[in-house]
């Protein structure tokens, strides 16, 4: 046997040390290994999907300020928001699938291009014309990046690390979104509303150095040879935007408006088209079985009714605190910080939660305090009260958001990675445009009047207390009585 001499410190083990997988090289002294940290990569995927999640309600403080700068006519005003929305709810599902089969991260690096440079254009825009195409591109940008990147979080992550990968990104979801309020407002009244798209440019910059260094590349040795349901993708992104126009539609021109009416009848229309398409398909963009397995459905349910009352509830309390309490953009994007606490404290407690008690109870829990905190802003609607009961209901809904992130994906496997990740994304996208309608049209009046008190928004926040109340009737029933143990497995109870 030959002796391998070791001196003080050294860690080699002779000249040609090997590793199961061959050969190893040898290392020169003083050097380390340069393979990627998971949670680096984590890291560096977690910053570019923040940057996604704020830009859906950054720009709500700052639409007064762009409106005056554009010129933008009243009807030009929402599509700011919406556009964006628009494309990244529509294209979702289509960049899931193109994850799945040429490479996740080689699309988070092309979505998040696409992305960096929209925002450049939205920040340089001097019409509505260049702002909506600004915005749009920014839709298309996000909507390839964000299912490629939590796909790539999925494949670096087993067992009880993805669990905690999971509670990472669901925090995302919903502190996001509260923070792109308080950023929104910062921003726009110390910097100026260009600034809401501009900052994207350094950091989209940075991170397109970073994930090539931290993210490894995995090879697609199948990906060509399965294809791509061209007719499926272009029938699931027009219903799903179909869909995301006429909910958009509703909060100005109502329910019963043609604008409104007809394009969810569409949407209708196109979604039964492809769900007839897709079970005939050889190669089905989505396999419509994906959606009768009970955790991918009671996930989907969660995150379109948890989005709807978050981002629901941040549109009629940042339009009442402008307009009926009269507060600026500064001081509207701080009274929101203890919802983005409260939203990202409330994550943390779910992912905790979720591995000692099973994942209907944490549900549950979470869209009852939702209910209990919009009957708080809907019973006393001065500011502080206000803002109370909506830190309570973020509490709840950063629980909800976890559940819906583990009941979908916790599973996955890599093949299909994309793919859930742009389903249980493109339920987010509906689920904020749903709550937005909803609550805008139970506002009524109270958003076109021009004298405004803090009662003419009670009814919109009753109607999204009724809201989670359904939600936890529903959620009782949907969501599977799983254990999320320490270990990463399921265990039915």
């Amino acid at each position: 046997m030959q002796r391998l001499d070791r001196t003080p410190g050294s860690r080699e083990r002779g000249p040609a040390a090997t590793t199961p997988a061959g050969p190893r090289a040898p290392r020169t002294p003083g050097t380390r290994s340069r393979v990627p940290s998971r949670w680096g990569a984590l890291a560096v995927l977690a910053c570019a999907q923040l940057m996604l999640v704020l830009d859906v309600t950054v720009v709500n403080v700052a639409l007064p300020d762009i409106g005056v700068a554009l010129h933008l006519h009243r009807s030009e005003l929402p599509w700011v928001l919406t556009s964006y929305t628009l494309f990244l709810g529509g294209l979702m599902l289509l960049g899931g699938r193109i994850a799945d089969l040429f490479g996740a991260r080689r699309l988070t690096l092309i979505g998040l291009a696409v992305f960096t440079a929209s925002s450049l254009l939205c920040g340089l825009s001097h019409d509505a014309a260049m702002l909506l195409a600004g915005r749009s591109l920014q839709g298309l940008g996000a909507a390839l990046m964000s299912p490629a990147a939590l796909a790539t979080v999925m494949t670096l992550f087993t067992g009880p690390d993805r669990g905690k990968a999971l509670g990472v990104w669901s925090t995302l979801a919903g502190g996001g979104s509260a923070l792109g309020v308080i950023l929104g407002g910062v921003l726009t009244s110390e910097a100026g509303w260009r600034w809401v798209f501009a900052i994207n440019v350094p950091i989209g910059a940075a991170l397109l150095i970073a994930i090539p260094l931290a993210v490894p590349a995995r090879h697609q040795p199948a990906a060509v040879e399965r294809g791509l349901d061209l007719p499926g993708a272009v029938l699931v992104t027009a219903g799903t935007g179909a869909a995301i126009y006429g909910l958009i539609n509703v909060g100005s021109h109502g329910w019963s408006a043609v604008s409104t009416v007809l394009p969810l009848a569409l949407a209708a229309v196109i979604w039964c088209t492809f769900a007839l398409l897709e079970g005939r398909a050889s190669r089905p963009l989505l396999a419509i079985g994906l959606l009768r397995r009970r955790a991918v459905l009671a996930g989907s349910f969660l995150m379109l009714a948890a989005t709807g009352l978050l981002v629901g509830g941040f549109f009629v309390a940042s339009f009442a605190l402008q307009h009926a309490h009269h507060y600026s953009a500064l001081h509207v994007g701080l009274a929101f910080l203890p919802v983005a606490v409260a939203t990202v404290a409330g994550a943390h407690a779910g992912s905790q939660a979720l591995t000692r008690v099973n994942a209907r109870i944490v549900a549950v829990t979470g869209l009852g305090l939702a209910a209990a905190g919009y009957a708080i802003a809907a019973h006393w609607a001065q500011p502080a009260a206000m803002v109370a009961g909506l830190s309570l209901a973020a509490l709840g809904i950063g629980a909800t958001f976890v559940t819906a992130f583990t009941a979908s994906l916790t599973d996955a496997a890599a093949a299909e990675g994309g793919l859930r990740s742009a389903l249980v994304n493109t339920f987010h996208e509906l689920g904020g445009a749903a709550g937005v309608a909803v609550l805008s049209s139970a506002a009524g009046a109270g958003l076109v009047t021009a004298d405004l008190a803090s009662h003419d928004f009670a009814r919109a926040f009753t109607v999204g207390a009724a809201g989670a109340a359904a939600s936890v009737a529903i959620a009782a029933v949907l969501v599977p009585a799983v254990l999320r143990t320490p270990g990463g497995d399921t265990a039915t109870h």
